[in-house]
C-alpha cells in the first residue's frame, strides 16, 4: 500500500500505517509520506532501491509530533521529497521502548540532547549518520529545515557515499562501546548520603522540586528522600519532599477541576503545564502522596490520592479493567484548550457567589493568567492553581476549612460537567503491561494504606486483564494491547514494574496467587534478561530482534528503570521466601552499574531505594489470624498504615494446617496463633523476635 497522490484528499489517501494498532502510528496513516512500520520489508527496500532510511520516532499524546506532523508529514511537498529520497520509518516510542531506547542514545551522542520527535537518518542496514529531534518545514533560527535538509542528505548519500558509511560506521562503533558495562564495587550507605547530597543541592527552596524549568515530579526522588528521613531522621529530607508535594498539587500543573497531573511544569513555580497526561506520573505520583500521607497523616495527601485514582478510574480505565496510556495535551489543534478558563466563561457555568469563590481560589484573572508559547500574549484564558493552601484561604475568608472545601467541591462538579461537553483531547487507548504495572502498584498500596477494598479490586482486574490477555500460553509476557491484538515481546519494564504490582497487591489481598504469579515472572526475567557474565538486566530478552547494540539501562528518568525497580523486587521477594539466591542477584545489579552510579547518584533515586532496603535496617513480618476477625483486621490496619517501606508482609491463616502461603514461604509453616490472639511474628535483620499479639507491641518490633 504506497502513498497516496498529490490529487488524493487526506480522508481517501492511506498508506501501510493503516494496518497497525498504535494509535500513534494511525494518526500518520493519511499521510502522503509513504510510511512503513518497522519491519524487514522497509530495511529490505531501502536495500533494493539504495536508499537511506529516515526513522521518525514519537507518541500519539506527544505535542511537537503534532506540530512535525501537520508541518511536514501532512504536506505534500516535503512528502515527494521524503518519498524521492528515502525509506521512511514510523515508531512509536511506547509500543517500541527498545528501538527509541537505542536510536535516543544515538542522539543524544550525536547532538548532546535528545526529545521527541526523533528523527534519524540511517543506512540501510540500520547504521545512523544524522539525528535530530524537532525539524521545522524550513530553516529559521539556525535550525536547518526539512525541505534543505532532504535535498542536501540526498545529494550526500549520491556523491559522497563513502563520507556517509563511514561516519554510520563510526557511529555504530562508538555506540556499541558505550553499552559495554563491567561490574565494579559494592554499594553501601555512603552511596545513599552522596545521593541526599546532590538532591539538597539541586532542591528549588522556593518552590518545591529539583533543578530549573522545565520542572519534571521525579516522583522516585521523593521514594529515596522519605526513606532517607527513616533512617536518618534528618527533617532536612521531608521537608523536600512536603515542598514539592504541596507545591505540585498547589500549582497549574495539577487538574483542579478533572483531577490527575499534567505532564511537567514549563516554568520553575509548577504553574504552566505541559497538558498531557500519562497513566505512569498518575501512579507514581499516587505512591507518592501515600507514602506522604502515612508519615505525616496529613488529609491533604489522602485527598490527592483518592482524586489521582478517581481520575484514573473515571477516564483511563478500559470496560475490562486495563488502563489507558495517555491523553494528548492538545484539543481542536490547540495545547491545554480542554483545560482552559476565561472568566466569563466560569460565571456562565456557576452562580455569582461561586464564581466568585472559584475565581478568587484559583487565581483567575479577567485577562487571562495564561501566555501564548509562540507569542507570550495573554489571551483571556486561566490555568487554575492555588497561591497558598486551602486552609490559609479559608482563615482569609473567616469559614472552616472543610466548608471551603465542601463549597469549592460542589462548584467543580458544575466546571467538570461544563467542560465534559468540550472536545476531549485525544485519547491513547493502548494498553501497555509495564505502565500497567506501575498502577497496579499504585492502587494496591493506596488499598492498603487507605484501608479501600475497591482499590485492590482495580488493581486485581488490571492483574487480570494482562495476565490473561499478554500472556501466551509459554507464559511469556507482551508488552502492547490495543483493539484485541496483543503484541511485541515484552521487555525488562514489563516483567520489573509487572512483578512490582503483584507484590503490592498480594500484600493488599494476601491471594497467594498473586504472589506466585510474581515469582513464576521473576524466575522467567532471571532467564531471558539476566547478563550472566556482568550482572544487571538487559533491556531486552535474549533472542529478541538484532538492534544496535542490547541495552542495560539503570538511569531512572521520567519511569524508574527496570533494573531499579527489579533489584527491590529481588530483595522482597527473597525476604518473603527465604531465597538468598535473589538477594544475591539484588546485589550484583548494584555492583554491574557501580562505576555509573557512583558518579552521579542523584540520577538513580529509584535505585537507592531499593539499595536502601539492601543495607537495612529491613523486617519480614508475618500476621497469623482469622482475616475476617476484628483483631486480626486491627493488627494489619495499624502495620499497614505506617511508613516502616523496608518490609515485606506475609499472612497465614490460622485455620489452615497447611496453608497455600506456605508452599511458598515455607518458615510460615509451623506458625501459629497465642490463645487464638493474631499473631505478629516479626524478624528484623535476620533475627526474629518473640511473636506478639499486642498491636502496639508489634509496631514498636517495627520501629514505631
Amino acid at each position: 500500500m504506497s502513498g497516496g497522490s498529490e490529487a488524493d484528499s487526506p480522508e481517501t489517501r492511506v498508506n501501510r500505517l493503516i494496518r497497525e494498532k498504535s494509535p500513534y502510528l494511525l494518526q500518520h496513516a493519511h499521510n502522503p509520506v509513504d510510511w512503513y512500520p518497522w519491519c524487514d520489508e522497509a530495511f529490505e527496500k531501502a536495500r533494493s532501491d539504495d536508499k537511506p532510511i529516515f526513522l521518525s520516532i514519537g507518541y500519539s499524546t506527544c505535542h511537537w509530533c503534532h506540530v512535525m506532523e501537520k508541518e511536514s508529514f501532512e504536506d505534500t511537498e516535503v512528502a515527494r521529497l521524503m518519498n524521492e529520497a528515502f525509506v521512511s520509518i514510523k515508531v512509536d516510542r511506547e509500543e517500541r521502548p527498545d528501538i527509541d531506547g537505542i536510536y535516543m542514545t544515538v542522539c543524544q551522542m550525536m547532538t548532546g540532547g535528545g526529545g521527541w520527535p526523533l528523527s534519524i537518518i540511517m543506512t540501510p542496514d540500520r547504521k545512523p549518520f544524522y539525528a535530530a529531534t524537532y525539524i521545522p518545514k524550513e530553516s529559521r533560527f539556525g535550525r536547518l529545515g526539512m525541505v534543505e535538509l532532504i535535498p542536501r542528505i540526498k545529494e550526500m548519500w549520491e556523491k559522497r557515499r563513502n563520507d556517509v558509511v563511514g561516519s554510520a560506521e563510526k557511529v555504530a562503533s562508538i555506540v556499541g562501546r558505550a553499552s559495554d558495562v563491567a561490574s565494579g564495587e559494592e554499594l553501601g550507605e555512603e552511596v545513599l548520603a552522596a545521593a541526599f547530597g546532590q538532591l539538597a543541592q539541586s532542591f528549588d527552596e522556593l518552590h518545591g522540586g529539583f533543578g530549573k524549568a522545565p520542572k519534571f515530579p521525579t516522583p522516585h526522588n521523593l521514594f529515596f528522600l522519605l526513606r532517607h528521613w527513616k533512617r536518618t531522621g534528618d527533617e532536612k529530607c521531608l521537608q523536600m519532599v512536603e515542598k514539592t508535594l504541596q507545591s505540585m498539587r498547589f500549582g497549574g500543573i495539577y487538574d483542579h477541576v478533572g483531577f490527575g497531573f499534567h505532564r511537567y511544569s514549563t516554568d520553575y513555580r509548577w504553574l504552566v503545564p505541559h497538558f498531557e497526561k500519562m497513566l505512569y506520573d498518575q501512579a507514581m505520583l499516587a505512591m507518592a502522596y501515600t507514602e506522604a500521607y502515612q508519615v505525616t497523616g496529613k488529609s491533604e495527601y489522602e485527598e490527592t490520592v483518592r482524586q489521582i485514582f478517581s481520575y484514573v478510574l473515571r477516564d483511563m480505565t478500559d470496560s475490562q479493567g486495563g488502563f489507558y496510556s495517555a491523553e494528548d495535551a492538545d484539543s481542536e489543534g490547540e495545547e491545554g484548550k480542554f483545560y482552559l478558563w476565561t472568566e466569563e466563561e466560569i460565571r456562565q457555568v456557576l452562580p455569582v457567589e461561586e464564581s466568585d469563590l472559584i475565581i478568587s481560589t484559583f487565581s483567575v484573572e479577567k485577562n487571562g493568567n495564561f501566555a501564548e508559547e509562540a507569542t507570550g500574549q495573554t489571551s483571556g484564558r486561566n490555568i487554575f492553581f492555588l497561591r497558598k493552601p486551602l486552609s490559609e484561604i479559608a482563615a482569609d475568608l473567616e469559614i472552616e476549612h472543610a466548608e471551603l472545601r465542601d463549597r469549592i467541591g460542589f462548584a467543580r462538579q458544575k466546571l467538570f460537567a461544563a467542560r465534559e461537553k468540550r472536545v476531549r483531547p485525544h485519547k491513547d487507548d493502548k494498553v501497555l503491561t509495564d505502565w500497567n504495572g506501575l498502577m497496579i502498584a499504585a492502587l494496591a498500596k493506596g488499598a492498603q494504606v487507605l484501608d479501600e477494598p475497591r482499590y485492590a479490586e482495580a488493581a486485581g482486574r488490571s492483574a487480570g486483564f494482562i495476565l490473561t490477555r499478554l500472556r501466551d500460553s509459554n507464559g511469556r509476557l507482551y508488552h502492547r494491547y490495543r483493539d484485541g491484538d496483543a503484541a511485541v515481546p515484552a521487555f525488562l519494564n514489563d516483567y520489573a514494574f509487572l512483578i512490582w504490582g503483584l507484590i503490592e497487591l498480594y500484600e493488599a489481598t494476601f491471594e497467594v496467587r498473586y504472589l506466585r504469579t510474581a515469582l513464576e515472572l521473576n524466575n522467567d526475567m532471571l532467564k531471558i534478561f539476566w547478563d550472566e557474565e556482568n550482572g544487571g538486566f538487559y533491556f531486552t530478552a535474549e533472542g529478541a530482534e538484532d538492534l544496535m547494540f542490547r541495552k542495560k539501562e539503570i538511569y531512572d528518568g521520567a519511569v524508574p528503570s527496570g533494573n531499579s525497580v527489579a533489584m527491590l523486587n529481588l530483595l522482597r521477594l527473597g525476604r518473603m521466601t527465604a531465597n538468598a539466591e535473589l538477594e544475591k542477584r539484588a546485589a550484583q545489579i548494584g555492583r554491574a552499574f557501580s562505576g555509573q552510579i557512583l558518579q552521579a547518584p542523584i540520577a538513580y533515586t529509584q535505585l537507592m531505594a531499593a539499595l536502601d532496603f539492601g543495607v537495612g535496617p529491613s523486617y519480614e513480618v508475618v500476621v497469623v489470624g482469622d482475616e475476617r476477625a476484628e483483631d486480626t483486621k486491627a493488627m494489619l490496619k495499624a502495620i499497614r498504615r505506617r511508613f516502616v517501606p523496608n518490609k515485606v508482609l506475609l499472612f497465614r491463616p490460622a485455620d489452615l494446617e497447611l496453608p497455600e502461603i506456605s508452599g511458598l514461604a515455607e518458615f510460615t509453616a509451623n506458625q501459629r496463633t497465642i490463645n487464638s490472639r493474631a499473631t505478629a511474628y516479626v524478624c528484623l535483620e535476620y533475627q526474629c523476635k518473640l511473636p506478639s499479639t499486642d498491636v502496639e507491641e508489634t509496631l514498636r518490633l517495627l520501629g514505631m
